[in-house]
């Protein structure tokens, strides 16, 4: 049976699904839309799958989001590798804005992270050749793409990797701290 985990910060789940093995290897269901209506978010439906692949560890990508009326609710799961996986509570009348949850997702432990529209979402890896998969509810909108300071200090995020030795896109070494987006 898969399980589902909570946090203080109400909307995201660490998924963890059951899994069947035998002299084979090992099955399991990634995902069913009825147990994640029921479960997890219901009526949230996946319309985009994205994979990521990262050389080195160390490599973040995020903070992202998207803008209402095309905000994306995210479910993350690591194909191969680890990450460090954060989602980043910015709901403006949210009690919790500016918090974030951090799990470990990797390919042996085949956890998935439910990442809400309303939070900004990134990771960093853990392991060199590193393959991310993530479900998302509308479909990547330009117009509507912003990012958020991975290291701002606001946020409290304990990331695996100093900033020196982070492996950034240029975009994502560019985003804006918290302080801008308060409400």
């Amino acid at each position: 049976m898969t399980t589902i985990e909570r946090f203080a910060i109400e909307g995201p789940a660490l998924i963890h699904p059951k899994v069947h093995g035998d002299a084979r290897g090992t099955f399991f269901e990634a995902f069913r839309q009825d147990l994640f209506d029921r479960d997890v978010a219901p009526g949230v439906r996946f319309v985009q799958d994205n994979q990521s692949f990262s050389r080195p560890a160390g490599t973040v990508r995020g903070l992202h989001f998207q803008l209402d009326p095309r905000a994306q609710a995210k479910l993350v799961r690591v194909l191969r590798g680890s990450i460090l996986d954060v989602a980043v509570d910015i709901r403006p009348a949210s009690p919790t804005f500016g918090q974030h949850v951090a799990v470990t997702l990797s390919a042996e432990n085949r956890a998935q992270l439910y990442v809400p529209a309303g939070f900004a979402h990134g990771f960093c890896t853990l392991e060199e050749d590193t393959e991310v998969f993530y479900k998302a509810s509308d479909y990547y909108s330009p117009e509507h793409d912003r990012g958020l300071a991975w290291d701002d200090p606001a946020l409290g995020i304990l990331w695996p990797v100093a900033e020196a030795d982070a492996t950034l896109s240029d975009r994502d070494r560019k985003h804006p701290r918290l302080a801008v987006l308060q409400p």
